[in-house]
């Protein structure tokens, strides 16, 4: 199986790439650094220079990937907002947050999903439990919730485009990393294996034009009940 993994310089990108290789995929990678792109190397992944939050870095991505058809496509990079819930956001920090979490996946959705489509494959990627419209039941900051709510709506607008490929919106549970913190309940390996095994599972599925056509999915499999 041929996989790419958009954002894998650490944390939950990083794991989803030693793992596929462990299972004997080929794996390209993509890491913003020179550190990042020599780790991926030694672990044995194809690595791409890519930033996300960089327009100009995003808008070469069809031609680095040089018509590779695709089995699985993830996109996993993503930043976290620490505003409070009732404080516009500073242009700066709007910038950085839409940059990375909306735009780059705007951008690459053209540029990645056609070759996902060439091989029928999946294109998922990494959402958040706050990433539904209209939920108030946690109270860290607007500017994440509002990205996260954009990037579903990206993808669930784009799958239309792209039939013979499915379209997944996956939530990794309350991790391990910088942005969940050591008090997470959840490990960056757990996490990784049971993203495999959900979007596995759902590897066999039709995808149709549609809304309710984009699942929207807990870490272990379930359908996520606000979406």
């Amino acid at each position: 199986m041929n996989v790419l993994v958009i954002g894998a310089s650490r944390g939950i990108g990083l794991e989803l790439v030693g793992q596929y290789l462990d299972a004997g995929d080929r794996v390209i990678a993509t890491a913003r650094d020179e550190a990042g792109l020599a780790r991926l190397r030694d672990m044995g992944a194809q690595a791409l220079k890519l930033d996300v939050a960089d327009p100009a870095s995003v808008s070469g991505l069809s031609w680095l990937l040089d018509g590779e058809k695709l089995d699985l496509a993830l996109y996993v990079a993503g930043v976290f907002s620490t505003g409070g819930a009732t404080s516009p956001p500073t242009q700066q920090d709007f910038d950085a947050m839409m940059h990375t979490n909306v735009l780059g996946v705007m951008q690459a959705l053209p540029q990645v999903a056609p070759w996902v489509e060439e091989a029928g494959g999946q294109f998922a990627f990494l959402s958040s439990d706050m990433g539904h419209i209209g939920d108030s039941r946690s109270s860290r900051g607007w500017l994440y919730k509002v990205s996260k709510a954009a990037l579903n709506m990206a993808v669930v607008a784009a799958q239309p485009d792209y039939p013979r490929a499915q379209f997944l919106l996956v939530h990794p549970g309350w991790v391990q990393t910088d942005m969940g913190t050591s008090a997470a309940p959840l490990t960056v390996q757990d996490s990784v294996s049971a993203l495999r095994q959900t979007l596995a599972a759902h590897k066999s599925r039709k995808t149709i034009h549609g809304c309710d056509d984009v699942p929207y999915l807990q870490w272990d499999g379930c359908p996520f009940a606000g979406w």
